[in-house]
């Protein structure tokens, strides 16, 4: 699904130059699910960014699904990630001034979704998320693992390809950390890659790859036995 070569990404202000990310080389198959790790500043969430097609490289080669996107203009990464991507991110990004409901919804509506069809498909991924209940309520009225069971609606209501999450449970507890947890990996069972970049050497342990970055380099690589099945 996703092959990098060569990635570099350097950031550059007048008087500093940074190498957020050196000699990046990383396949990432269908079906997988990834946990990028290592210490904070190591370029693990520039990886993510550029994986989520928000970022682009400066040098290097980035494939998806067998399509060098390297070159692609916005409009055409937007296109992309509209269709193909899920986000899930730790502050949850949901907007307080809309429903559950409407957030969940948000995503149909960019994609031009007629109205009965995203009622649907909004409907059932409430329900398989078991927030459907609190469909009329704002996110400021959910507590932290609702908010989350809804960002993760939100990502999977397009039917993603690829879910990308960047420490989706940073900001829970232990308890709503496992179930969060335990819903990715159930989506991954089903089919759906998954990236995820976590501190946790516990959340990383729900992956079937781990990857470790330390200054802006993959250092290591290790298939996991899957513990929690």
């Amino acid at each position: 699904m996703i092959q990098l070569q060569q990635l570099q990404r350097v950031f550059r202000t007048a008087e500093l130059e940074t190498t957020a990310l050196n000699n990046i080389n990383l396949a990432i198959e269908a079906g997988e699910f990834v946990a990028i790790m290592g210490p904070s500043g190591c370029g693990k969430s520039t990886l993510l960014s550029i994986l989520g097609m928000l970022d682009s490289p400066n040098s290097g080669q980035y494939l998806f699904q067998g399509s060098d996107i390297s070159g692609y203009n916005e409009r055409q990464l937007a296109e992309l990630r509209k269709s193909q991507l899920g986000f899930v991110f730790q502050s949850f990004n949901l907007i307080d001034e809309l429903t559950v409901f409407q957030n969940v919804e948000l995503p149909l509506q960019y994609q031009g979704v007629h109205k009965a069809e995203r009622k649907q498909r909004v409907e059932a991924i409430l329900k398989r998320m078991q927030i459907d209940h609190r469909a009329d309520h704002l996110p400021l009225q959910l507590s932290g693992g609702q908010q989350q069971r809804v960002a993760v609606a939100r990502a999977l209501v397009i039917n993603p390809t690829l879910i990308l999450a960047d420490e989706p449970t940073g900001n829970l507890d232990s308890k709503n950390s496992d179930e969060v947890m335990q819903m990715l990996r159930q989506l991954n069972q089903e089919g759906t890659t998954v990236v995820m970049v976590t501190h946790s050497e516990h959340e990383a342990r729900y992956a079937s790859r781990i990857v470790q970055m330390l200054d802006g380099q993959i250092v290591t690589e290790r298939v996991m036995e899957v513990k929690y099945a």
